[in-house]
């Protein structure tokens, strides 16, 4: 139920951004400007869709791992692949002490799953083999494209917003263009809109994905378990915000910076809580079993 209502929120809100697009461009007159805009977020974008895995693994100094090395890991993460009738993905770790995993790659035969040396050091087999569901989900949900497709289309808005300053948008001696107060208005709301609607999506992917991998795994509870810890880990270690790490963070399994008050409001996840909450839904409509969760 979550994956499908999900799954309608991600469309609905991809639609808002086109509309906002098409508003922008209306209130602005300016079909040069928006022509560039487009051309120019499509290009940044699809060199983020192609090389996201590349630059992802990059940020977080993740090294290629063999069999030899985490025999265990590459197990468990062929099971569920085998499971889902998918390619191996490839396997990294990444030396951070920070509890968190992220999967990259724009489809599954491109697809790369990593580690932090924290996160293995905290959780149990169980709970390791939750979270691999949970990232290899997010390859096969195609959310790479999905986050990328929302990049464009919000890039759009704000370099358009952008153009705006320079290029001569709608004239002046024309009585249906808007005037300087709705002009600036729209200037500042649309980015921000944009921005926020594309952070929505990034939270009800985070969503899907957990409901997605429980059900790959069978075990909605093991990942409940590791999300709580993984909580409290990365609140203990938060990663430094820095350019290279803020890009690639929406990908992660959770926040791994510091948060709270205003800040969580422009969070690429959603509240933990209410993730391990619905874990625990769905355990208790597949077994009947649960446990108190993190509030």
């Amino acid at each position: 139920m979550h994956s499908h209502h999900n799954g309608l929120k991600t469309a609905a809100l991809l639609g808002v951004l086109t509309g906002l697009i098409l508003a922008v461009g209306y209130w602005l007159g300016g079909s040069t400007g928006l022509v560039i805009a487009v051309v120019f977020s499509l290009v940044t974008n699809a060199v983020s869709y192609f090389f996201s895995d590349k630059i992802a693994l990059r940020a977080m100094g993740a090294q290629p791992v063999s069999e030899a090395e985490f025999p265990a890991l590459h197990h468990m993460v062929r099971e569920l692949a085998q499971q889902a009738g998918q390619p191996m993905p490839r396997l990294y770790v990444s030396p951070s002490m920070q509890p968190n995993a992220f999967a990259t790659g724009r489809d599954p035969e491109h697809a790369a799953v990593a580690v932090t040396v924290g996160i293995t050091r905290i959780l149990d087999q169980r709970e390791l083999r939750g979270v691999i569901g949970h990232e290899l989900s997010h390859v096969y949900n195609r959310d790479i494209l999905i986050s990328s497709v929302a990049g464009a289309l919000a890039g759009i808005i704000t370099m358009f917003a952008q153009l705006a300053i320079f290029l001569p948008f709608g004239g002046s001696d024309d009585e249906d263009s808007p005037n300087p107060a709705s002009l600036l208005l729209m200037l500042i709301l649309g980015p921000l809109a944009a921005s926020v609607i594309q952070l929505a999506i990034s939270r009800n992917r985070e969503f899907q994905a957990d409901a997605s991998g429980a059900t790959l795994t069978g075990d909605p509870l093991a990942l409940a378990s590791a999300l709580e810890k993984i909580h409290y880990g990365t609140q203990r270690v938060p990663l430094p915000a820095d350019s290279r790490l803020t890009s690639t963070a929406h990908l992660m399994i959770a926040n791994p910076f510091a948060g709270g008050g205003l800040s969580a409001l422009f969070s690429t996840h959603p509240p933990m809580a209410e993730r391990i909450k619905r874990l625990h839904e769905q355990a208790s409509l597949t077994r009947g079993a649960a446990r108190p969760y993190l509030r």
